[in-house]
């Protein structure tokens, strides 16, 4: 019989580089979460792969049944990780990860207690800022809303999450969290 996988919520603030460090994380025994969306496919998006594309309806009536970790709207789409297929990794030995922000990270940490919890910080917020602005999408407005939600999501994750990696050098930021992984 094999062994049981664990499941890791990977958050910190939007341009930290939580995504770029659980893409290049050895998936030889993790899967990454693919999440439920009301979206519509983005080009080159496929379904099961970058996300499962499900209409309002069927969303809201799995969020009736009790079938995701976690839920959130954003910008008018709803998105959530499908319990059931989280449950059938782990269940298979596999780690999960989940990449998903503080909201949605307390939401797992409820309903999955064992969860090992990763919180992604920046060096400092300067070089946050710093990294917002290099990705050259967001407006300035945008831009001082996202630093303002990062001060608040570091002390959610201050008080909430039991491993925190400074993502400074980002080859030493991915083998911190894999380390991480591995050490479970």
């Amino acid at each position: 019989m094999s062994s049981k996988g664990k499941l890791f919520v990977v958050s910190g603030p939007s341009g930290v580089g939580k995504g770029t460090i659980v893409r290049r994380l050895d998936k030889t025994d993790a899967v990454l979460s693919v999440s439920a969306t009301t979206r519509q496919p983005g080009k080159g998006e496929k379904d099961g792969i970058d996300y499962w594309f499900i209409s309002r309806s069927e969303f809201e009536e799995r969020i009736e049944k009790g079938m995701f970790l976690e839920y959130a709207e954003v910008f008018g789409n709803l998105y959530g990780t499908p319990t059931d297929k989280t449950q059938e990794a782990v269940e298979s030995g596999k780690n999960v990860i989940l990449e998903i922000d503080v909201q949605g990270g307390l939401q797992v940490k409820k309903k999955w207690p064992e969860a090992g919890m990763i919180f992604i910080m920046p060096p400092d917020m300067l070089e946050l800022e710093k990294r917002i602005r290099n990705r050259a999408r967001d407006s300035e407005e945008t831009i001082r809303k996202r630093l303002e939600e990062a001060e608040k999501e570091i002390e959610i994750g201050k008080k909430n999450y039991q491993h925190f990696v400074v993502n400074n050098v980002l080859d030493e930021a991915v083998s911190e969290v894999q380390e991480i992984i591995n050490s479970h």
